[in-house]
């Protein structure tokens, strides 16, 4: 993600980016907590929200129902009840109707809470999963936590303005604290699954997509054949490994054209085609649109 921001810093924004609705805030603060659903105000009405935009605010999402499908940074989520979705700032994402979003919606700008706070919740930490799936014994926990937070921010008559908003903060820390513990935890649950041949391949594909897209040369230097790299991959995702492969390489194209204004043949260098011809036809061949075609949807 660093590599990204850093890009669409020097070479632009081509995505629309919405800021933190503070018109719609009880009382103007920082935050916002309520209900999702039909015929409920509670994103921006503006927002072209079935088409990838940008967010410069946090969003978490508790499901009371589901599946609902979520894309951010163009890799597709499926959350359920009782699933989260944490959406940091500046990243892109698409809704998928939001007539089928049921359950409690958090958003909150960034600097509301001290810095001690975000540091301690990990408010920007993008490398954990932003979908989480809560066990039985979190789930009402944070549950409760965010229904005491809303009790909170829709109270507006028995405190002054001032405390009314240092309640909040507590109150929002006190279940950012757990969501970031969950977080945390899944992140750490995932890289401890064990050195199996998938999870051993799929690390070494994150690490070398942007120069390596051999699946001989992933078998050789991880040690196994061939067959039983595509047996792993298979069984583990259904797809074979230069599937596994191409894929991950169209999901760094994508967010590059995305995010930053880099040429064509610069991106394809960046995933490991030097030629901006070979890049084009790789991506046309996955996408069935060519990268032009891909960043010009998105303007």
């Amino acid at each position: 993600m660093a590599d990204i921001a850093d890009a669409s810093a020097q070479g632009g924004d081509a995505i629309r980016t919405f800021p933190f609705p503070a018109d719609q805030s009880v009382l103007g603060v920082g935050m916002q907590v309520g209900r999702m659903g039909a015929g409920r105000t509670w994103h921006a009405t503006d927002a072209p929200l079935e088409r990838v935009h940008r967010i410069d605010f946090h969003v978490v999402m508790l499901f009371a129902e589901g599946p609902v499908r979520h894309m951010i940074d163009f890799a597709e989520y499926e959350a359920n009840a009782g699933d989260l979705l944490w959406i940091r700032p500046g990243q892109v994402h698409r809704f998928s109707g939001t007539d089928d979003y049921r359950g409690t919606v958090l958003t909150m700008q960034p600097g509301f809470l001290p810095r001690a706070t975000v540091e301690a919740t990990g408010l920007y930490r993008y490398d954990l999963p932003p979908l989480l799936h809560p066990d039985e014994a979190r789930l009402p926990a944070l549950r409760s936590a965010l229904a005491q937070l809303q009790r909170e921010y829709e109270d507006t008559t028995t405190l002054p303005l001032s405390l009314h908003t240092a309640v909040l903060r507590h109150s929002l820390t006190a279940f950012l604290l757990r969501l970031a513990h969950l977080a945390a935890s899944s992140a750490e649950a995932a890289r401890h699954q064990g050195d199996t041949t998938f999870t051993l391949f799929r690390d070494a594909v994150e690490r070398g997509f942007a120069r390596n897209h051999s699946v001989s040369a992933y078998a050789d230097q991880l040690g196994y054949s061939r067959r039983t790299l595509v047996r792993a991959v298979r069984a583990a995702t259904g797809e074979t490994p230069k599937g596994f492969i191409d894929k991950r390489v169209i999901l760094e194209a994508k967010r590059l054209l995305a995010h930053t204004d880099m040429p064509i043949g610069r991106v394809g260098a960046a995933v490991g085609f030097p030629d901006a011809a070979n890049f084009s036809k790789f991506f046309h061949q996955h996408t069935e649109v060519t990268p032009a075609a891909f960043r010009s949807e998105l303007r």
